[in-house]
């Protein structure tokens, strides 16, 4: 699952116009941690195959080395995130964002900031919390532990890997926890529609994390997709096509 192996060109920014009379509808796709753009890349290769312009992003920390995602400080990750938003509101009338596990959360932040403009976010695993290790407690382990095993690559599917990191940077697990207090916090401040997808299995986060998002939103429109034969990285995994034709009605219902 090493960064080294991921097909040249993908272990950095992506973007693409879109065509036709998509063109002017914008989607940004959000990795997840210790993760990388290969998590999101054929999905946002399948919306540009329908004519959507897209964007999926290297979020900082990320694509390098282990070491570097305990230098990060957790704004710089919704900032990037705002960054490619702002990018593709300058060639878009509307604009959908979608997050995978972190980057889920990291959406959820975005979305809370820029709940006006966006019509909608698709979230796929998407993270809120690790149950009793709040951010205090995370930071204690990090003075300790700058490293553990890692938590990516659950994958159902053999042979697939999202080439992320081979280790949990522990100093960045903390800086994960200090963004995600603020965005449960927040949560009601959504109001767009929203579609969430939650593996049945997934061995990195427990259900709880959906539970709380699904709650906590003020979102009318919000609708939850069980995945019964993926684990947590479910857009490269068997239920990839539900999601890829699922995340396209949700987005084309959407269109003004």
């Amino acid at each position: 699952m090493a960064v080294e192996t991921a097909p040249a060109g993908w272990m950095q920014d992506w973007s693409a116009s879109g065509s036709g009379k998509n063109a002017r509808i914008g989607v940004l796709l959000v990795h997840g941690f210790t993760g990388a753009p290969p998590s999101m890349r054929p999905w946002g290769e399948f919306l540009l195959s329908k004519g959507y312009t897209v964007r999926v992003p290297l979020l900082p920390g990320h694509g390098t080395k282990p070491e570097d995602l305990n230098k990060v400080k957790w704004q710089e990750w919704p900032a990037k995130v705002q960054n490619e938003l702002e990018e593709l509101f300058k060639a878009c009338d509307q604009v959908f964002i979608c997050g995978l596990s972190m980057g889920g959360g990291t959406t959820l932040f975005v979305a809370e900031e820029n709940n006006e403009r966006l019509s909608g976010i698709i979230l796929v695993n998407p993270m809120i919390h690790i149950p009793y290790v709040h951010a205090p407690i995370g930071y204690l382990i990090s003075r300790f532990q700058k490293m553990r095993t890692s938590v990516g690559n659950d994958i159902k599917r053999p042979g697939i890997t999202e080439h992320g990191y081979d280790a949990t940077p522990m100093i960045g697990v903390h800086q994960l926890l200090l963004m995600l207090k603020i965005v449960r916090k927040n949560l009601a401040k959504i109001t767009i529609p929203v579609q969430l997808f939650h593996s049945v299995e997934d061995h990195t986060l427990p259900v709880s994390n959906t539970e709380i998002i699904m709650k906590g939103l003020g979102s009318v429109q919000k609708s939850r997709i069980e995945l019964v034969n993926s684990y947590h990285v479910a857009t490269l995994d068997y239920d990839q096509e539900l999601i890829f034709q699922n995340s396209l009605t949700f987005i084309e219902g959407l269109i003004k």
